[in-house]
């Protein structure tokens, strides 16, 4: 169930993507060949005017096939070399290549909005406060490996509903500092959670941290919410967290980049295909919102990183477009075509990558 509900976000997420090129490029007058649903091997197709619309064997996403996106001698001088997208003025050029990254943000601050109408989970602690956040808990966002917390059995995910320190001093639905304050010494730590529908208890012994010599358990958490708006409401609110969420996305993506180049690069932060699927069964399980979230999340994420100007991606194209209009010619074909296959290359090589460290985390 996983996979599938997986595959339907990565399906719905590309192919609004690839819309917004198709939609775009078709309001300028290039010729879209192909619109495909999936990739190939192909099942079958439909010609309808000038564009087949494929459907095919793999639904990981899909793609369109725009006439001159690739310059070669028949789309840069041939009889239909007037509807080339090579051919067109760069503005609209530009404009088809972002459509497709504009779209996803779209899409997100649309998914963010339905969440808000059902329900959506919300840090207490956030700057986004224009509204009220009702049944707060203090819920755990995740564990440290082999701590005193993940041996007890807890999870990313859980509600603390009480604690209990020694063997009679109880704090019903404590607060982050008072659970920190309880955690403050060596003695045996009762915690009754909600994990789902069913409640739960452990025992959890603190070990104190060998560098700020405090006791700790090895969780991260948060008071969190659910934030239920009016329509009108929650489209407001949907923009500002989908602006919110791409400005966090945008840091957390230079930093990795700036600890890479400084040789601290750390691929146990990267998450790919594999390790998305385990995050969507956790959020399938906590309920049809945190769903939508999630989806927004990453339609946030595919968004920016089809910005990086990188050969292949949306932003290496609107690179070499900027490059051209500072030149004031085009640039080799040949050298923009290789150029890409190269890119396309090395993100093929790096989605490997980041794949084989998702199952050796399963391990």
């Amino acid at each position: 169930m996983n996979i599938l509900i997986f595959l339907i976000i990565l399906l719905v997420l590309v192919l609004v993507h690839e819309a917004g090129h198709f939609f775009v490029a078709k309001f300028f007058g290039i010729r879209v060949d192909e619109f495909g649903f999936g990739f190939p091997p192909k099942l079958f197709s439909i010609k309808k005017g000038e564009t087949k619309y494929s459907f095919n064997a793999l639904p990981f996403g899909g793609f369109v096939k725009i006439f001159g996106e690739d310059p070669n001698d028949e789309n840069t001088n041939g009889p239909d070399a007037k509807r080339s997208f090579v051919n067109k003025p760069a503005y609209q050029q530009a404009l088809v290549l972002f459509a497709g990254v504009f779209m996803n943000f779209i899409l997100a601050w649309v998914l963010f909005s339905f969440g808000f109408m059902s329900g959506l989970p919300t840090s207490a602690s956030t700057q986004q406060k224009d509204y009220i956040i009702q049944d707060q808990h203090l819920v755990v966002l995740s564990v440290v490996p082999a701590s005193p917390a993940e041996l007890a059995g807890l999870k990313a995910g859980d509600k603390i509903m009480s604690i209990i320190i020694g063997d009679d001093v109880e704090e019903a639905a404590p607060s982050i500092e008072t659970f920190q304050n309880f955690v403050g010494s060596s003695e045996k730590l009762g915690i009754n959670y909600m994990r789902g529908n069913e409640l739960k208890n452990t025992e959890v012994f603190p070990k104190k941290n060998s560098l700020s010599q405090k006791f700790v358990i090895g969780i991260s958490m948060d008071e969190i919410g659910i934030a239920k708006l009016p329509v009108y409401k929650a489209f407001w609110e949907g923009l500002k967290l989908d602006i919110f969420v791409t400005k966090g996305t945008v840091k957390g993506l230079y930093s990795l980049v700036a600890d890479s180049l400084q040789g601290k690069g750390n691929l146990s932060a990267v998450t790919g295909p594999v390790g998305l699927v385990s995050v969507v069964g956790d959020a399938y399980k906590f309920g049809w919102a945190y769903l939508l979230s999630f989806a927004a999340l990453i339609s946030v994420n595919l968004a920016i990183i089809n910005l990086i100007p990188f050969p292949a991606l949306d932003g290496g194209r609107l690179l070499f477009l900027l490059i051209e209009k500072i030149k004031g010619s085009r640039i080799n074909p040949k050298f923009a075509n290789t150029a890409n296959m190269i890119g396309f290359g090395i993100l093929i090589l790096l989605m490997v990558v980041v794949t084989y460290h998702d199952v050796v985390k399963l391990f």
